[in-house]
């Protein structure tokens, strides 16, 4: 799919860092319309935004073709924040094609490890601890979502993308520590969590 540009905001490139008019408490929308920073939406947006740079964090440390993954799927959050900010624009509608390929990512990632089905001690390397702070910020930006969703409508292939999205985050991130887990050293490291919290 081809995303639409990130435009700077009201089309201004040379503009201070600071422009004090949310000094009042107010900001505003895509579509012009000035709201509290404490209005649901914005909460959205921030979550989402929170999100997207948990997401950068993970990023870093994945392998080349990981990273373009995770970056499509930072810009695909950015849509998703510019059909917030202006839900009647219908280009920042998501698609089931953006849907179905976070789907089929899952899918094959599954089908490479064994992905235990019992409770799991958060942390089992970098990367996994990195991608699982990610998830939980998904997981509420589907509870925001479903606020703002009761006032404000949503577009609900949104919703669906950022659910989705949790589960392939939390997939990756059990796909993490399975790798990490082949290494001898990191294998040990998980050999004396485990007798800890056995003996918990």
């Amino acid at each position: 799919m081809n995303l639409l540009p990130i435009l700077p905001y009201k089309g201004e490139t040379n503009m201070s860092i600071y422009t004090k008019k949310g000094d009042s408490g107010k900001t505003t929308l895509m579509n012009g319309g000035s709201i509290s920073k404490s209005d649901d939406r914005i909460e959205l947006l921030g979550t989402i935004d929170e999100l997207n740079s948990a997401i950068g964090l993970a990023k870093v440390l994945t392998e080349e073709a990981e990273k373009e993954k995770l970056s499509l799927i930072q810009r695909e959050l950015m849509q998703i924040m510019a059909g917030i900010a202006d839900p009647r624009n219908r280009a920042y509608r998501v698609n089931e094609d953006q849907i179905k390929s976070l789907e089929s990512q899952i899918d094959h990632m599954e089908s490479s490890f064994q992905r235990a089905k019992e409770f799991v001690l958060y942390g089992g390397c970098e990367l996994s601890a990195r991608l699982d702070m990610a998830r939980a910020i998904a997981r509420r930006a589907e509870r925001r979502f479903q606020k703002v969703s009761q006032f404000y409508g949503v577009d609900p292939k949104a919703l669906q993308y950022v659910n989705r999205l949790s589960d392939y985050l939390y997939v990756m991130a059990r796909y993490a520590d399975h790798r990490a887990s082949a290494d001898p050293e990191e294998g040990l490291r998980q050999d004396v969590i485990r007798s800890i919290m056995n003996n918990m």
